[in-house]
């Protein structure tokens, strides 16, 4: 501890003075007119490594000042704060005030000698002292028991940390820290009494404390701990009042040191009560536009039901949304308990009041290490300066996770200047947006399948979709440029443009070889807070070849023969979406719902009209088990007297219908080689369940069961012709049911994520074609 100190005598006399006495000894009133006065310059003396000036700039009094012992007593002090002396004396010498001081050494390293269980890494992290620091031993005492903190947390109680001073010349000084761990402090028992309704294991598995056994050695959790003991009181809470114990309290938590003091025993006093139902749920409040009798609908609590604390927060949201949406910014919902222990139910009274108005002072934004900054405020719903909306914040939330730039998105307060201020602290944690994706596929014919491919989502970290891509694979090859600014001119419009040139050698599948060049215009923006419209124009050159051998030797479908040639297509689009899911990235709750129309036929020589549907519903039980439903169809036919084309049928399986191979159901002509038809009409459902995989959530495998159920199918008749004009046999186009079900897999791999499908057929037909595996995976940077 630093030594501060000055004359005996000034001291005494600033005390008197501050004290208010004017009762003075002889001596100390002879040297109180000798400290009074005014001072005509002020040396310093003692100063090594500090400049006179630092010293100036931290003392209260300036040359010319009258001083008195009190002043200069206030003087020494704020010297004294500064940590960079060990010493101060200040006295008046005539009209010189003297200035003496001894500086506090420098620390040259911080060193850790004793650790094992803990890293230096960790320690250092931990103190406060850093090298090239001022030494004070009120800081050193501080990392003490900051030392001691941290092995207390881990288990060690009993460790003790001893600092030692090295001194070194020029006023420097090496820190040792000499620590002795200790024994680690198990946990030899965790115990319970008081309880009936679950037993000591269920409850084992609810606290976050765990006994001491030889093969926990990856776990942290075995160890005592005061901290945990009470987050356990706090977790056994929760787990009774979820279940309908209103009345549950934890009456004790006690750990007992065991004689040979290898471990604690913890035990905890239990006094669960009855279980409770709802009884009666009512919302009162006073604010215009909200009615209580209709709030009491959207609850998630009824009359009769278990009761459960997370209902009550789930309600509390649920009313400070509803106020929200209702444009009632500041809302304060509070839930009054009214317990009925006779009939053993709760009755709950909402009561929901105007909260005190609160306005955004300011929004930071954190962790956009590439996300140039007004890319995510152009996605915030409420501005510096707007009033505070819970509901506008997380819609923006919503925002910025739905871009796909963020592996994370969270918005918190932090408190402003003034009470009725508060700030937004928008940390990010940005993923990468580029991707060179590759992907494969072994079919039931023994095909691999192979596909390769680079996009940037993020271009430039403006938010901008950039596309360049060579797509070289054993099914398609292709080169595409697209570009996409999503606020063009400034404004919530996306606008693009894609131009491409591809070719499909569907020989394997359908024996036909399509190509297709052109571009695309396209523009969207948004109807309302939830749905959104695209339109889009079309101009593209397709050609369709055939080889002439196999036409002549008979060995393809007469039909693709007659398919073959280059046309002109033109067309224009539009597609409406409504989306209301809660996340779009990883929904729980929720549903989407989208359709697309293009016509074919102003300009060109292709005459069609393609109508597409897709929608999906999403319900989390917890955060393993999430079910969703979801189905696509569409149609397309040819108007003025045209037919629908081979290539601009619809081609479903591989990624879109697992447990088929791509182009694998549908219609075929079976008297060639099974060569697929296509179909002007399908519709696919899935029923998929994630489940738990048991494995830490750092090794980022997920797993889930589905099932898809489907048809292609539905010529035109004259593609069901042979050459002599009638219904040829050998063509099979039917809208039965296929189905399979399986298993799949994703892993965030280091490489990136990859996709794992283990498919069993349920429903086919015997010309379909099958795969029982398949994998893809992409390559993010």
């Amino acid at each position: 501890m630093s030594k501060i100190r000055a004359h005996s005598a000034a001291f005494a006399t600033g005390v008197a003075l501050l004290l208010g006495s004017t009762a003075l000894t002889a001596p100390q009133a002879a040297y109180a007119q000798a400290q009074s006065g005014v001072v005509s310059r002020i040396v310093v003396q003692g100063n090594e490594r500090i400049e006179q000036g630092t010293v100036l700039s931290y003392l209260p009094i300036q040359p010319g000042d009258t001083v008195d012992p009190a002043k200069l007593d206030l003087a020494l002090k704020t010297l004294a704060r500064t940590d960079l002396f060990a010493d101060v004396k200040i006295e008046l010498q005539g009209g010189d005030l003297v200035v003496k001081v001894v500086e506090n050494p420098i620390i040259n390293q911080v060193v850790f000698e004793g650790n094992s269980a803990l890293k230096e890494d960790k320690l250092k992290d931990e103190v406060q002292i850093r090298p090239r620091g001022i030494f004070t031993r009120s800081k050193v005492q501080a990392d003490v028991q900051r030392i001691i903190e941290l092995y207390r947390r881990s288990g060690r109680i009993s460790a003790t940390v001893t600092p030692k001073v090295v001194e070194l010349p020029q006023k420097r000084v090496d820190l040792v820290f000499e620590i002795a761990e200790g024994p680690k402090s198990g946990v030899l028992g965790v115990n319970f009494l008081g309880n009936n309704e679950y037993s000591d294991s269920d409850l084992r598995d609810v606290v976050v404390t765990k006994e001491s056994h030889w093969y926990k050695f990856l776990t942290s959790n075995d160890n005592y701990d005061p901290d945990r003991i009470e987050y356990d009181r706090e977790q056994l809470r929760k787990h009774y009042r979820n279940r309908g114990y209103f009345d549950f309290r934890v009456v004790s938590s006690v750990a007992e040191l065991a004689p040979d003091k290898n471990g604690f025993a913890v035990t905890y006093t239990l006094d669960e009560g009855p279980k409770y139902k709802f009884g009666k749920i009512t919302v009162e409040t006073e604010l215009k536009k909200l009615d209580g009798n209709l709030l009491v609908q959207i609850l998630p609590i009824r009359s009769g039901q278990l009761y459960e604390d997370d209902r009550i927060e789930q309600a509390t949201d649920a009313l400070t949304f509803a106020a929200g949406a209702a444009g009632f910014a500041f809302v304060d919902v509070r839930p009054r308990y009214v317990p009925n222990r006779e009939t053993n139910t709760v009755d709950v009274v909402f009561q929901v009041k105007e909260g005190p108005r609160v306005y955004v002072d300011r929004i930071d934004i954190v962790g956009n290490t590439r996300t140039l900054d007004y890319v995510l405020r152009r996605e915030m719903e409420v501005a510096e300066g707007d009033a505070y909306n819970r509901v506008l914040v997380d819609r923006s939330k919503n925002n910025m996770r739905g871009l796909g730039f963020f592996k994370d998105v969270n918005i918190e307060e932090v408190p402003s200047s003034a009470p009725d201020r508060t700030a937004l602290r928008v940390k990010v944690e940005e993923q990468p947006t580029g991707e060179l994706s590759f992907s494969a596929g072994y079919s039931s014919v023994d095909k691999l399948v192979l596909d390769v491919g680079i996009t940037e989502r993020n271009f430039r970290g403006r938010g901008q979709n950039f596309r360049a891509r060579v797509s070289v694979g054993s099914l398609r090859q292709s080169i595409d440029f697209a570009f996409t600014e999503p606020r063009f001119l400034g404004r919530n419009l996306v606008a693009g443009f894609n131009l491409f040139s591809y070719r499909y050698d569907l020989s394997q599948y359908a024996a036909y070889d399509t190509s297709s060049t052109g571009g695309t215009v396209n523009f969207g923006f948004p109807l309302t807070q939830n749905a959104s419209m695209s339109l889009r124009y079309t101009l593209r050159q397709d050609k369709v070849t055939v080889a002439d051998s196999l036409c002549a030797q008979g060995s393809v479908s007469q039909i693709l023969c007659l398919q073959r040639g280059a046309y002109i297509t033109s067309s224009v689009g539009y597609g409406v979406r409504l989306d209301k899911r809660n996340d779009p990235l990883r929904p729980t709750r929720g549903f989407y719902v989208s359709l697309t129309q293009d016509l074919a036929g102003f300009g060109g020589e292709v005459n069609y009209l393609r109508s597409e549907a897709e929608g999906a519903w999403y319900h989390g039980f917890n955060k393993d088990f999430v079910f969703s439903a979801s189905g696509s169809g569409g149609y397309i036919d040819g108007w003025g007297g045209d037919n629908v084309r081979i290539n601009d049928r619809f081609y479903k399986g591989g990624q879109t219908f697992r447990g088929f191979e791509t182009a694998g159901i549908g219609p075929r002509d079976i008297s060639t080689n099974s060569n697929s038809m296509g179909g002007k009409l399908y519709a696919i459902g899935t029923l998929e369940l994630t489940i738990p995989t048991f494995l830490p959530e750092q090794y980022g495998i997920k797993a889930g069961l589905f099932t898809d159920f489907g048809t292609v199918g539905l010529l035109d008749d004259v593609d069901k012709q042979s050459s002599t004009g009638k219904f040829d046999p050998n063509i099979r186009d039917n809208l039965a049911l296929r189905a399979s079900a399986g298993l799949s897999i994703d892993w965030k791999s280091p490489m990136g994520p990859i996709r794992f499908d283990f498919s069993h057929i349920l429903a086919r037909e015997d010309y379909d074609r099958t795969e029982t595996f398949r994998f893809s995976t992409s390559t993010r940077f």
